[in-house]
């Protein structure tokens, strides 16, 4: 008797590409005939002219896209960026709510390989990767840039671990910018006057004494970031390195700076000591050191001279009046400033539990300094969230202590950015005061122009104000700042899009952003509302229910709550959208 043989498979590391139309169900809405034709005439004379040149195949066409297959990752990189490049060309002088632009992703995997098609995780994450891309834009995974690193004239964002739909672990993501396409030059450029503090190795015996060490990196890393001529990377960025041995070359690149900042902190009785070194990453050496000891009543001072050491060591010449602004402290009472430091430790974690006893201790820090400006701002910040999150149980009185917490930021934070920005987004939040929100924001963004957060919250601000291109500045300028960890800015650029009617990459974006916090209903609303304007129901469908299952008395009727718009055309859309995908009336 013949046994019956088993079918051999096929199998080969390969560089997989997949692309797509962005805001192609749109596009089709808007004219079928002429969205087809175009695309059609793209592929025969932009993309399929690259991927051949450059040694790939087109596997499978998939509608409004194509797969293909390279045998070298930097090929397919090239042909991706010559295509992008060709299109642009092609389309310079079609308007933009019919211009055609593709979405690529490119990951370099081990593959099933079919005449026809290829299957496999380095696939699946292709696609990924793909659907999260910018229109215009190419992402790759980390197994495609270990590859093509050196070897091309591209530039690399680092995007940080990306938490792909049915992907088990995260995957590490890069962002190919073209070196030829001119870009806006409102960005910071990343040259020899940029900065990383790196988290700072607490030696306290104490474990429970990781705040202190996180809050003093906080303050050097704020009050650097107050020199204009300096780009400072936000603290969350540079905090995705802890716990980490890391090459500060390679931190370099990463982040785009110049120099980092490493150092430790230790507190043992009635001593602190504070030790800093200064390093440059691209030839490693140590510019600066220095270690500063003396009692807690003396912590401001060492911060202090540890910022002065950093700075004279970079310039060698500063305005003495710049070093003290950059060094004024939000309070010299030390028992106020670490009950803050303490709500910022609570911040972080999101819960309903860590937001009350963060906003605990930001009260207690009133309580010990009234005119603790930033204490004010944060402890608004915790109603946002408490409002963001459905967390409010008593919303009038609730609505009523966060707009009075901010006022009172604003007014005391004449030059503090935490003041003016928390409690200036609280005013346009909670009491719909866009117009003093924007003049408070604003003047904290000029106070501190590297303040990462600001901008996302500014890009949330214009979302609600009804002004989606300036939203999108800002949110270029947020995730600039902090690259590694851009919680928030997906969940803006969602809304962004969509109020611009580009329903796929408001999808697109809001699905990031609810990875990046699962309870966060924004985000989960502008996923449903734009699959539902874009027609496909079931995903729409699928975020009422988790809408509902985090709150469940939401409705068409009380969406205010949650939606803080201030044009009503615009809650009228964003209300058509989740009536479609099932939200109750």
């Amino acid at each position: 008797m013949v046994q019956d043989r088993p079918i051999r498979v096929e199998r080969r590391l390969s560089a997989i590409m997949a692309a797509d139309v962005a805001g192609y169900s749109r596009l089709m809405h808007n004219d079928e005939e002429a969205t087809h034709a175009k695309v059609a005439a793209l592929l025969i004379d932009a993309v399929t002219p690259a991927i051949a040149e450059r040694g790939g195949r087109i596997v499978k066409n998939t509608g409004d896209g194509f797969l293909a297959e390279f045998p070298s990752a930097v090929e397919a990189v090239r042909a991706a960026v010559q295509f992008q490049a060709r299109i642009r060309e092609l389309t310079v002088d079609d308007s933009e709510d019919s211009r055609i632009m593709f979405r690529v992703g490119i990951n370099v995997g081990d593959v099933i390989i079919e005449p026809h098609d290829v299957f496999g995780d380095g696939v699946n994450i292709a696609a990924r990767l793909e659907s999260i891309a910018e229109a215009g834009g190419i992402w790759i995974s980390s197994s495609a840039y270990d590859h093509v690193q050196g070897k091309i004239q591209a530039e690399f964002v680092d995007m940080g671990e990306q938490s792909l739909k049915n992907i088990e672990r995260p995957v590490r993501a890069f962002r190919v910018l073209d070196v030829a396409m001119p870009r806006k030059p409102a960005l910071p450029r990343r040259d020899k006057s940029s900065i990383a503090v790196l988290p700072f190795q607490n030696l306290c015996a104490d474990a429970e004494q990781e705040y202190l060490a996180d809050g003093i990196v906080e303050d050097i890393t704020m009050a650097l970031s107050l020199f204009r001529w300096l780009f400072v990377i936000a603290r969350n960025s540079s905090f995705t390195y802890r716990g980490r041995t890391v090459d500060v070359r390679q931190v370099g690149r990463e982040l785009g700076v110049r120099y980092v900042l490493v150092g430790s902190v230790r507190k043992a009785g009635n001593r602190i000591r504070i030790a800093g070194q200064l390093i440059d990453t691209e030839t490693r050496a140590h510019l600066w050191a220095g270690r500063f000891e003396g009692p807690p009543e003396d912590m401001f001072d060492l911060q202090d001279r540890v910022t002065e050491g950093v700075v004279g060591a970079i310039a060698s010449k500063l305005q003495i009046e710049e070093i003290k602004r950059a060094n004024r402290k939000p309070t010299e009472n030390l028992l106020a400033y670490d009950y803050y430091l303490r709500g910022m430790a609570k911040h972080d974690f999101e819960s309903m539990a860590a937001n009350q006893e963060a906003l605990r201790l930001y009260r207690k820090a009133i309580d010990v300094d009234p005119k603790l400006a930033c204490a004010y701002g944060m402890a608004a910040w915790c109603y946002v969230h408490r409002k963001a999150r459905g967390w409010m149980i008593e919303s009038v009185r609730e609505s009523a202590e966060a707009t009075s917490l901010a006022w009172k930021a604003v007014h005391l934070g004449s030059e503090d950015s935490v003041a003016l920005c928390m409690g200036g987004y609280a005013l346009a939040f909670i009491a719909h005061e866009f117009d003093a929100a924007a003049t408070f924001m604003d003047r904290g963004l000029e106070a501190n122009p590297n303040h990462a957060s600001a901008w996302t919250l500014g890009a949330w601000l214009r979302v609600w104000r009804g002004e989606p291109d300036v939203a999108l500045e800002h949110v270029a300028h947020a995730v600039r700042l902090n690259p590694r960890d851009p919680a928030g800015v997906h969940g803006a650029a969602a809304y962004a899009h969509f109020l611009l009617g580009d329903y796929d990459s408001a999808s697109a974006w809001a699905e990031t952003s609810m990875r990046d916090s699962p309870p966060f209903l924004l985000p989960i609303c502008a996923y449903a509302a734009s699959n539902g304007l874009a027609g496909r129901l079931e995903p729409a469908q699928h975020g009422v229910e988790l809408v509902l299952k985090h709150r469940p008395g939401l409705s068409i009727s009380n969406l205010k709550d949650l939606a803080s718009f201030r044009r009503g055309e615009d809650f009228a859309l964003f209300s058509a959208g989740l009536r479609k995908a099932g939200l109750p009336e």
